[in-house]
């Protein structure tokens, strides 16, 4: 695991974006098209923002897939994570992509969750770009977190610090608004990318990083799987890095 450590979020989102924006690119050269993964949550607000401003990227050959979605949430939903990626990503970009795979929670979860596994089955991602949570998810594979699905997307209960986080972070006026149950993309998936981005500002989230850095690999600690993969950097700001050791 590489780790970028800046003083601000606005300069962790430009190395970000701009690493992300360099492996589209060279994916395009490679292979003519190029398919990504991409997170929401105000960890990635400043990432998605350099990303749409890279300059040299032809987005009309990049298919998008989406992290996680929650269960019964309508777009329109102030929380939504579609509606975060239409406003934030699709709609900043200068051309539309090749195809948005958004996560439509509002129906059949499960039938959902077979939608998308086809979509994705065979796919190269050539890049993920993600964060990590307050207790240490990724996605919405909260701790104890399943490490050994092969299945790309499934459904997940969420635990009360993760459903802490979105309230905190804003995005619901109480806790007992916060859904319960997510479509996420699973551990082994977001894995398979061949190069992972990983944004993480914030002294909140400063435990988190310090477990998946120099802890033990565990579902306890669902992101020090990162530690496992040949190609995963995490970009830090000082606050998240602060708990670090070395």
């Amino acid at each position: 695991m590489n780790i970028d450590i800046s003083q601000s979020k606005s300069e962790l989102g430009q190395k970000a974006g701009d690493h992300a924006a360099r492996l589209i690119r060279e994916e395009l050269q490679r292979r003519g098209a190029a398919s990504i993964i991409v997170a929401t949550g105000a960890s990635q607000f400043d990432t998605l923002a350099a990303l749409t401003r890279a300059p040299d990227v032809d987005w009309s050959r990049v298919t998008i897939f989406h992290l996680d979605e929650y269960v019964e949430m309508a777009p329109t939903h102030p929380a939504s994570f579609r509606r975060y990626l239409q406003e934030r990503l699709i709609d900043q970009l200068p051309a539309a992509p090749r195809a948005f795979h958004a996560i439509d929670g509002e129906g059949d979860a499960l039938a959902e969750c077979e939608r998308l596994n086809t979509l994705i089955e065979g796919k190269n991602i050539c890049v993920a770009c993600i964060g990590i949570g307050e207790n240490a998810h990724l996605a919405f594979n909260d701790p104890p977190a399943d490490f050994a699905t092969e299945t790309p997307f499934l459904v997940v209960e969420l635990d009360e610090a993760c459903r802490a986080q979105q309230l905190g972070e804003g995005w619901f006026a109480s806790l007992e608004e916060v859904p319960r149950r997510a479509i996420s993309m699973s551990i082994r998936q977001i894995m398979k990318a061949r190069e992972i981005v990983c944004s993480v500002p914030d002294e909140r989230k400063a435990r988190a990083v310090k477990g998946a850095v120099e802890g033990e690999v565990s579902p306890d600690v669902p992101a020090s799987m990162l530690q496992q993969h040949p190609r995963a950097t995490l970009y830090l700001d000082a606050p998240a890095a602060s708990l670090l050791d070395r």
